[in-house]
């Protein structure tokens, strides 16, 4: 395996584990809450096969980080870290706040994915791999799917996916 002074090194190795710690704090409730906020409801095999699948997209970003630390794989993990991570976090933050009560998940992406989030964010300012600009278009992009996904279930009791 590939090191770079400009890689991430093991600290992208953390995100599948954030991930699930995640994961492990939303499932013994999620289905009930999105299902009780959206119409057209969600099954656990839905949320199951849904997570596992954001697992592998994970593992596959942060082996290309690990492998070949670049312009490209700092890109990819600012987007696929501003959909898993940034607009979860504020996602699970609003819904409380709208509910006005827990809403399962809200503990880790506060304390888990919002500091990960950023601290991998400052690493790769700090390692001069992106520029300011970039990085906020790219949290922008990547987060925007699931900022849409969110106000709908949230706002409107529907969902984009």
């Amino acid at each position: 395996m590939k090191t770079s002074k400009k890689g991430l090194g093991l600290l992208i190795a953390l995100a599948p584990v954030i991930f699930t710690g995640h994961f492990l704090e939303e499932s013994p409730g999620f289905v009930a809450w999105f299902n009780a906020h959206v119409r057209n409801g969600i099954t656990a095999g839905l949320f199951w096969n849904v997570n596992i699948s954001a697992l592998v997209i994970t593992l596959i970003v942060m082996l290309v980080e690990l492998i070949e630390p670049s312009f490209f794989s700092a890109c990819l993990v600012i987007l696929w870290l501003s959909f898993l991570m940034l607009a979860n976090a504020l996602f699970h933050v609003t819904g409380a706040i709208v509910d006005r009560h827990y809403m399962p998940g809200l503990v880790t992406a506060v304390i888990l994915y919002l500091p990960y989030y950023f601290l991998i964010l400052g690493h790769l300012r700090q390692k001069d791999r992106l520029k300011i600009r970039s990085a906020v278009i790219l949290a922008i992009l990547g987060s925007a799917l699931m900022l849409v996904h969110g106000y709908l279930i949230i706002f409107r009791g529907s969902r984009l996916f």
